[in-house]
């Protein structure tokens, strides 16, 4: 199979070959031919001006052709009207053609030569230096000469090209036989460079993707042991006793292991980066309403646009409420404030805070600050994905007399 490189090069190869070949008739075409009989022609005027009358002696225009042949170096014949010769210097040459009529080139075993006709009848033939060649073969070897020098040129900028695309293509088929941390080198700036970088990217993004889903499971299936050990358990009691409070404990189990699968596959859908259902919305408003389901929970601030979607974002806040419910103190103060051209939301609580060397990882999936057994872990990377899914994000921002806050920032309508 013929590889890019060599389709490519080939085809500039035969584009410079059609070039020449277009010159060429160009030449014969477009006048060339003329000009060179006009050439031919005037040749003979200045030669018939050097020579004598056609009726002289033969010895006469022996020795003028000798004469002007030694001045110019050239080995000449003179010819009557029909091919007879007159005179001559240096080697034979050849009578002009019967079927010529004026000027040209002669080829054959005498080697390259000129015919011109006099305007009384005669010929003169010389024989072309090496410097006077035909200007069509001139014209051929010219366009030759350059379609080898750029032949030359183009071989290594067409195969570096090409090459630059066989090593993309050994990275893809790496990264499609498994190896996520397949890399492309981006040389250059042009299309492959960006392609390359594009390739790289979304190589970082399958590797990032598919290592959240590993953990996610593994985490999952770690978490979900606990609620199904405490279900099975109060199963059991409940078979004994038939107590009331054991129902009511395990009805707790069910909510908790059903909250923690919603929030595993909440996590699951929004690391695929699922379409927005997005309209433009009041976030003061949609914390009024969530609030509302909390006790010593505290709402200020301003109306504030937002362009998301409404689902996400009620579960945005909602979890920033749970959590400081379950790892906080009351009361639970929001505020919606805007900042330049974004949307904030803070939610504090009277706890004693998140240390500083927790503060960015209360966000990954399944850390617990100190060890607490409390939640799945899941609410606040669920509150960071939400938020980054909106062009925003999500930290811990204590504030003077409010050690323990959070703060979301989303882009405003």
């Amino acid at each position: 199979m013929r590889h890019l490189y060599q389709k490519i090069y080939l085809t500039m190869i035969a584009s410079l070959l059609l070039v020449v070949v277009v010159a060429g008739g160009g030449w014969r075409i477009g006048g060339g031919e003329r000009v060179v009989t006009q050439a031919f022609e005037m040749a003979g005027e200045l030669a018939a001006a050097a020579l004598p009358a056609p009726d002289a002696p033969r010895a006469d225009q022996q020795t003028a052709i000798e004469q002007l042949g030694r001045k110019l170096r050239l080995d000449l014949a003179l010819f009557d009207g029909v091919g007879r010769p007159i005179a001559s210097y240096g080697r034979p040459l050849p009578p002009p053609p019967e079927d010529m009529t004026t000027g040209g080139w002669l080829h054959g075993r005498f080697g390259p030569a000129w015919s011109f006709r006099l305007p009384d009848g005669r010929w003169i033939v010389a024989r072309a230096p090496m410097r006077h060649r035909n200007p069509a073969v001139g014209l051929a070897l010219f366009l030759g000469v350059i379609a080898l020098v750029v032949a030359v040129a183009a071989f290594p900028v067409v195969r570096g090209l090409t090459r630059r695309l066989e090593r993309l293509q050994t990275g893809v088929e790496t990264l499609g036989a498994g190896r996520l941390s397949a890399r492309v080198k981006v040389e250059g700036r042009d299309e492959v460079a960006r392609l390359a970088a594009s390739f790289n990217r979304a190589a970082a993004r399958i590797e990032e993707l598919v290592g959240a889903h590993r953990m996610l499971l593994a985490n999952a299936s770690h978490e979900l042991r606990t609620p199904l050990s405490r279900l099975r358990l109060g199963l059991e009691l409940y078979e004994q006793r038939q107590d009331p409070a054991v129902k009511a404990e395990l009805a707790r189990d069910i909510a908790e292991l059903d909250g923690l699968i919603d929030e595993i596959l909440l996590a699951s859908r929004l690391d695929a980066a699922p379409a927005l259902h997005a309209e433009p919305l009041d976030l003061l408003g949609l914390a009024a309403e969530e609030c509302a389901h909390y006790d010593d929970c505290t709402l200020t601030g301003a109306p504030v646009t937002i362009h998301g979607d409404a689902r996400l974002l009620r579960r945005l806040i909602r979890n920033l409420l749970d959590n400081a419910r379950r790892h906080g103190a009351p009361p639970i103060a929001v505020s919606v404030s805007r900042r330049d051209t974004q949307a904030v939301i803070e939610v504090a609580d009277g706890g004693v805070g998140i240390p500083e060397a927790e503060r960015d990882k209360v966000f990954m999936p399944f850390h617990r600050v100190g060890g607490e057994s409390k939640g799945a872990g899941l609410g606040l990377a669920l509150v960071r994905q939400i938020a980054r899914l909106h062009g925003g994000d999500a930290a811990v921002a204590p504030r003077p007399g409010q050690p323990s806050c959070l703060e979301v920032t989303l882009p405003m309508a």
